[in-house]
């Protein structure tokens, strides 16, 4: 594994933020669709409700408390669970803090050639040091996402990629089920998986990347306004 210029300092500071907000599980330097072309900027962290793993920090009270229940295999899907997890939270940058060049490991080689090799790794030596991580305590995290996918534009239908390339600004888009995630997510390449209910990446539902580098794409569920706490939560958006 290949670690970031900046991956220590990166756990340093987010330490703190660990430390202070017991509704953050762990801390994670991968991202899941943090492919070159779904990625923008090196210093965006967001809060998630799935498990990233490659590359987390916990606290020492979390590992006591997993510890003596600790599986001897797939212990990421056992992380994932929403009675391991008791409605906590991870942080994760999106741009990745580390790089997986092993095609040939515990995961058999599954999603490398798609997923993981064109994972992009960051190369800017951000001082985190002096970032203001405040944004990303609960209670502020919640208004800054809900605020960046309320001020996206709906986009409705079918054939959504295609349509988003006819587009300026932020598209929001709205899935009904998994089945109906797992269409969208394929017309534009990010991860179809889910674990537990969960989509890959995900926050309250919503699945968030960089499309053509110039718009951000929300993929949203169908009670993700609701849980955010949007205004227009009772508005159709497909």
């Amino acid at each position: 594994m290949e670690i970031a210029p900046d991956f220590f300092n990166y756990f340093e500071v987010a330490a703190t933020i660990l430390d202070n907000d017991k509704t953050i599980m762990a801390v994670s330097s991968w991202n899941d669709n943090g492919q070159h072309q779904f990625v923008r900027d090196p210093k965006a962290l967001f809060r998630s409700d799935f498990f990233p793993g490659l590359g987390w920090m916990l606290k020492k009270s979390t590992w006591v408390e997993l510890s003596p229940k600790w599986p001897k295999a797939y212990w990421d899907d056992w992380l994932r669970r929403k009675d391991i997890r008791k409605n906590r939270q991870f942080i994760r940058p999106e741009i990745c803090r580390t790089y997986n060049f092993g095609e040939h490991g515990s995961s058999m080689g599954q999603f490398f050639k798609q997923y993981l090799e064109p994972i992009k790794l960051n190369n800017v030596q951000v001082d985190w040091k002096e970032a203001d991580l405040s944004y990303l305590l609960e209670g502020n995290f919640l208004k800054y996402f809900a605020k960046m996918v309320a001020d996206a534009k709906p986009l409705h239908g079918a054939d959504v990629a295609l349509k988003g390339d006819n587009l300026d600004g932020d598209v929001r888009i709205k899935y009904n089920d998994q089945r109906e995630f797992e269409r969208i997510a394929h017309q534009f390449g990010i991860f179809k998986e889910w674990k537990d209910g969960i989509p890959r990446t995900a926050y309250k539902g919503v699945v968030f990347f960089w499309y053509q580098t110039s718009r951000r794409i929300f993929l949203v569920g169908p009670d993700s306004l609701r849980l955010l706490g949007v205004e227009k939560a009772q508005i159709p958006l497909a």
